[in-house]
């Protein structure tokens, strides 16, 4: 389990805490934003806007739009 803020543990809470939905109902570019959090969660909580953490967002975008079957 990752502590996504202060008191804030696991993907269900992130998603409620980030973005007002629960984990099974994030869109692919908030799922991806959660993802690419995950080296440094308790940093980004803070700073919720950096050009590597977009960057990192972007990879998992265009990686998870690579691996949809067709």
């Amino acid at each position: 389990i990752i502590e996504w803020g202060n008191g804030v543990f696991g993907a269900q809470a992130a998603a409620h805490y980030y973005f007002g939905v629960s984990a099974a109902n994030l869109d692919p570019e908030q799922a991806a934003r959660l993802a690419a959090m995950v080296p440094k969660p308790r940093f980004y909580d803070k700073v919720r806007e950096t050009p590597l953490l977009e960057r990192r967002t972007s990879i998992i975008l265009n990686r998870m739009s690579d691996a949809q079957v067709p």
